[in-house]
């Protein structure tokens, strides 16, 4: 049975490919219109007062994992990562130039790549860089993302120095078998170590991230990796379905793909494993996120105040994002920026002038009313009719009444329109990413191809 087959009808009606909605206009909509210089114009538009969450991207990984869908290329050489870190620090110096002051970092998130891959007074110099050109809050949060087979002693105490208060740990699965289908060799034991080394340097909370959906996985193999995962007690699990798109990932073709589970198989490891994660005391977040129910992002999913961007669900309420490093989104209340992908392209445009952004999207009064209903479908599971035409009064009745419509034509029992609010349902739960692409009047008409959605 091929990824897209499925004898479960739900299955087969509503896991068909859509967007993550990590961001609303999604990435594929974005365009050249938006420049360095409109990207200047918003930044020093920022107002004394106003919050700022900082992502720095590290493109670079010492081996390639095969199932990967970011950003990233495989070095085995360290200068053209020091070549691309005199890029960071030339681009952070002009963007807080720009910035006014006043602005405070309440966030600041390292992902790639394997920002781990950084030595270790590279990683205390871009530290310093950003400390330098921002004003941080004193409890700031600092997340970085992990390749345990990078770590050694000078590292963890170099990210003991920068304040990480998150370590976020790709697992994946722990089968050896899956491991070497997807190139990805990772031991138990060594994640057991860098979980128990992040938490004696003082790291406050650990995340791991599984990923369903892998070549040669099963629903007893993956079981077998989420008890393994349990016996850590991370304080945070995603449960990621495998997006295989080799049409944009060219190394995702070295997987074979007629070894990956089929759709039902797929569906059977998300909610087996979901099973166990909630049985073990975690709370189930949006739809594949679970946190311990003293964790922050617990605490502000019981409080409706959970958020989504291009790092998955989080507590993070700055009012600006700010993209560093190649390929890196920004959002600021303007709209969205993207700056250059390739980091060749990225390094010449910050020798230019220090900033490198190549697209992006300003957003309408219509593109916020959508992106609030779809983050909120996202994160809730709903969304309040009464909340929408308060904060859009003139715009907001005509996607009010694409909702009543979609209800009223759903026989399949995924939504619901009551008390004044659109619902989806527990049915209809899994299948968000698809009902939230109902008002999205891009998808329709954009080229761009996505992973399954469920």
């Amino acid at each position: 049975m091929t990824a897209t087959a499925s004898h479960n009808p739900l299955l087969a009606r509503y896991a068909s490919a859509a967007p993550r909605y990590t961001s609303y206009p999604t990435a594929p909509h974005f365009h050249t219109g938006i420049d360095c210089g409109k990207y200047a114009q918003w930044l020093s538009a920022l107002r004394p007062g106003m919050t700022l969450s900082l992502y720095l991207h590290i493109p670079f990984c010492d081996r390639l994992c095969w199932f990967c869908a970011c950003h990233t290329k495989h070095t085995l050489k360290y200068q053209p990562v020091a070549a691309y870190l005199q890029g960071l620090y030339r681009e952070i110096e002009a963007v807080a130039r720009l910035v006014p002051d006043g602005v405070r970092v309440t966030a600041v998130h390292f992902g790639g790549g394997s920002p781990t891959m950084l030595k270790p007074e590279d990683m205390v110099e871009l530290n310093r860089h950003l400390r330098q050109g921002f004003c941080f809050a004193a409890d700031a949060e600092i997340s970085v993302e992990m390749d345990p087979n990078d770590m050694d002693e000078a590292r963890y105490d170099a990210l003991a120095e920068i304040g990480m208060t998150r370590a976020s740990l790709g697992v994946q699965d722990f089968d050896p078998v899956v491991q070497r289908a997807i190139n990805r060799i990772q031991t138990f034991e060594q994640t057991q170590s860098v979980v128990a080394a992040v938490r004696s340097r003082g790291a406050a909370s650990v995340n791991c991230d599984i990923l369903y959906g892998l070549p040669h996985q099963t629903v007893a193999r993956l079981e077998k990796t989420v008890e393994n995962i349990l016996s850590l007690k991370p304080d945070r699990v995603a449960l990621f379905g495998y997006a295989h798109v080799p049409w944009m990932k060219k190394h995702q073709t070295m997987i074979d793909e007629a070894v990956l589970p089929g759709l039902d198989e797929r569906y059977a490891q998300m909610t087996a494993a979901a099973s166990l994660l909630t049985h073990a005391g975690y709370d189930a977040i949006g739809i594949d996120h679970f946190a311990l129910p003293d964790d922050s992002l617990a605490v502000s999913a019981r409080q409706g105040q959970l958020r989504r961007n291009f790092q998955g669900y989080t507590t993070d309420a700055a009012d600006a994002l700010i993209g560093f490093g190649a390929s890196s989104i920004g959002r600021l209340p303007q709209g969205y920026v993207q700056n250059a992908p390739s980091t060749s392209d990225y390094l010449r445009m910050s020798e230019e002038g220090g900033l490198a952004v190549r697209r992006g999207i300003a957003l309408s009064v219509e593109d916020r009313l959508r992106a609030t209903a779809i983050e909120e479908l996202m994160c809730n599971f709903f969304f309040s009719f009464e909340e929408l035409r308060r904060a859009f009064p003139q715009t907001s009745e005509g996607l009010i009444d694409e909702a009543r419509l979609y209800a009223s034509c759903d026989e399949d029992g995924l939504t619901k329109v009551e008390d004044d609010c659109f619902i989806v349902t527990g049915d209809g739960r899994p299948f968000v990413r698809t009902i939230a692409a109902a008002f999205d009047p891009y998808f329709s008409t954009g080229k761009a191809r996505h992973s399954i959605a469920v």
